[in-house]
């Protein structure tokens, strides 16, 4: 059995500056445009919003968690429940 290989023009992913770049690497997490939230690529939450349409239209993809966090991107409280408490409780002791 062969490896995946990349599209020819790779794959589109969002850096910490927002902006799209090509990557011959698929990202690793998934992210919602307008939400700015970031999660898993086999999110229950993110499937069921692409199943109802529109959601796809907005969504990125991130090659780490760290990229992700540097855009401004929060973490999903369905598939990375311990990371969204963390963020949670960072944004509450910065009040």
């Amino acid at each position: 059995m062969t490896a995946p290989t990349a599209p020819a023009a790779g794959y589109l992913l969002l850096g910490a500056d927002r902006i799209a770049y090509r990557s011959p690497v698929p990202g690793s997490l998934g992210g919602h445009r307008r939400s700015r939230i970031y999660g898993r690529l086999d999110c229950g939450a993110a499937a069921r919003a692409l199943a109802r349409g529109g959601y796809a239209a907005h969504r990125v993809f991130f090659a780490d968690e760290a990229t992700a966090v540097r855009a401004g991107y929060r973490p999903c409280g369905v598939c990375l429940p311990d990371r969204y408490r963390d963020w949670k409780i960072g944004r509450a002791q910065a009040r």
